[in-house]
């Protein structure tokens, strides 16, 4: 259905866009807007080495649709805050509005899981989800993570602090 790509400097409409929704600013760490050039600079530098970035950002393509063979970008997948002594690291996911509940989600934490155990060796994924954001507390639940942890205040929004929970998934082969 879907498939995991490294990012391409084509993709730089795509981080500018998300990056700079201020809707997705209270569900992740950013706060500020971003700009061409730094996301430019972000995606030229990239090693893509998760051991010398100590995070991976994944591109989730629908391949070739019926009207043309070209694929289509859905959202984007990262391994952030990467652990490789305690094998371990954060999972943050980001769906396009026009592809959310078809299940491309769900394929990409399953293929991201499999990536994650069978190329780099991890135990353990987690993602940090507020508390009020039931979609993604139910994709987690439903991909496999286990709510763990109760993070009281732990996300604030620049008015408000949240609770947030942590999800985790100990990772082994599909």
């Amino acid at each position: 259905m879907i498939h995991l790509r490294a990012i391409e400097p084509e993709d730089l409409d795509l981080l500018y866009t998300i990056e700079n929704d201020r809707d997705l600013w209270n569900v992740g760490t950013t706060n500020v807007p971003y700009s061409r050039y730094v996301l430019h600079d972000y995606i030229a530098q990239s090693s893509g080495d998760i051991y010398t970035d100590r995070q991976v950002r994944l591109i989730i393509e629908l391949g070739g649709d019926h009207d043309s063979a070209q694929p289509t970008t859905v959202g984007i997948v990262d391994l952030v805050n990467f652990d490789p002594r305690n094998r371990r690291a954060e999972v943050s996911i980001v769906i396009q509005k026009p592809f959310r509940r078809k299940g491309y989600a769900r394929e990409a934490l399953a293929q991201l899981a499999d990536y994650a155990h069978a190329v780099l060796h991890l135990h353990q994924l987690y993602a940090i989800v507020d508390t009020e954001n039931t979609i993604s507390a139910s994709l987690f639940k439903t991909s496999g993570y286990t709510a763990n942890i109760p993070l009281k205040d732990w996300l604030y929004d620049g008015e408000n602090y949240h609770d947030a929970t942590l999800y985790l998934k100990k990772i082994e082969k599909r």
